[in-house]
């Protein structure tokens, strides 16, 4: 059954590959380009169609990748490309700005895919970060109780919706365990939405310590946990317990948010570039492209949801990684077309031919690096 999985896995990988690849396409055709082949995957070629202007669709061996070639586009400058230098047709001999459009239109079909995505997530299914009240202590001398009534403000299965006037956002990095520090005395000022009634309301909560207690299932009723000398445990904290949640949100809702949700899952990459670079994150929690492949397929196979939020978050992913400004990369193909459209002369053809070359056996050698650290790690 995990073969199953696993295919789908490189489906999903293969879509991903198709968008970004089909940006560069449909753009490129807009703006005039000559295209030799569009292709997902690499390798022998399984199924090709060549059209009347010799443009070729195929489907190759290897599905883990793609590309879009344009006649001329290494613009390398040999014996016989020494005829081509005035042909229009040949990639180089275009406009750098338009050149730029093309270079930048995979990376713009990515970041509208997870856009579409991340919509689609949010109207089927919402995200698990919402915070739902679980467990509420009998024994806590709750700071929250109606001053009328004597009666807890806060009940099991009630959301936190927001802590001091914040909203809570995983994605966002505004969670419960980095808004809320356990310090005796300090108090936090919880937005709640009531279960029954879904009425709003504010709730102060005291951090003290009183004493602890776990709900047995069985009884329905809390015991208090004691110490070795049967005296009861004293501990530190808000009264309750909490878990998440997802929740669909109305059409309306994740129209207005899907935007900032994908903004908010390009911020997290790029956060997560950050502690790469500056070692505060160790290799071997990243992964490659197999690392994807098994993660997705064994997340997918316990829940069948999760894979709608993979879609937005590996379409994120692609967009930043391929924006890096690293060889071989779309942006380092906008960095040395955006220097020639500036010295009005291109960096020599070879060179950068040379350069992209390097960076891509780099790319190649680090993703294989960081599978097998993953795995044998």
């Amino acid at each position: 059954m995990i073969v199953l999985y696993i295919l789908l896995a490189v489906v999903v990988l293969m879509l991903m590959v198709l968008i970004h690849e089909l940006g560069h396409y449909l753009v490129g055709k807009k703006l005039g380009f000559k295209i030799t082949e569009f292709s997902i995957g690499f390798g022998k070629v399984l199924w090709q169609k060549i059209g009347k202007s010799g443009e070729k669709i195929s489907l190759r061996v290897f599905p883990l990748g793609g590309f879009c070639s344009f006649y001329g586009e290494d613009g390398t400058e040999d014996e016989k490309s020494e005829v081509k230098k005035d042909d229009p047709d040949f990639f180089t001999n275009k406009h750098p700005f338009k050149r730029i459009l093309v270079f930048l239109a995979g990376v713009t079909f990515n970041f509208i895919s997870a856009i579409i995505f991340s919509f689609i997530l949010l109207v089927a299914f919402g995200y698990g970060n919402i915070y739902v009240v679980t467990d509420v202590n009998p024994y806590f001398k709750q700071g929250y109780a109606d001053p009328e009534t004597g009666l807890n403000l806060i009940e099991n299965r009630d959301k936190i919706l927001k802590i001091d006037g914040k909203e809570i956002s995983y994605i966002w990095g505004n969670t419960i365990e980095k808004m809320v520090t356990l310090d005796e005395g300090k108090t936090y000022t919880l937005t709640i939405q009531k279960n029954e009634t879904n009425e709003i309301k504010e709730v102060i909560v005291l951090i003290q310590e009183n004493i602890s207690a776990t709900y047995n299932e069985e009884t329905g009723e809390h015991v208090i946990n004691l110490d070795e000398e049967g005296n009861p445990i004293q501990t530190t904290g808000i009264g309750f317990s909490i878990g998440m949640s997802s929740q669909p949100i109305s059409f309306i809702d994740a129209l207005s948010q899907c935007v900032s949700f994908t903004i908010g899952l390009v911020w997290l990459v790029l956060k997560t570039l950050w502690l790469l670079i500056t070692f505060q994150l160790p290799l071997s929690s990243l992964g490659g492209t197999f690392t994807v492949i098994s993660t997705v397929a064994s997340t997918v196979q316990q829940s069948f949801s999760a894979l709608f939020v993979y879609l937005p978050l590996i379409a994120a992913n692609l967009a930043v990684f391929n924006l890096l400004p690293f060889p071989a990369l779309d942006g380092s193909h906008v960095a040395f077309t955006t220097v020639e459209w500036i010295r009005k002369k291109p960096i020599n053809r070879n060179v950068e031919a040379v350069i992209h070359f390097i960076g891509f056996v780099i790319l190649i050698g680090f993703v294989i690096l960081i599978d097998l650290i993953h795995f044998l790690g």
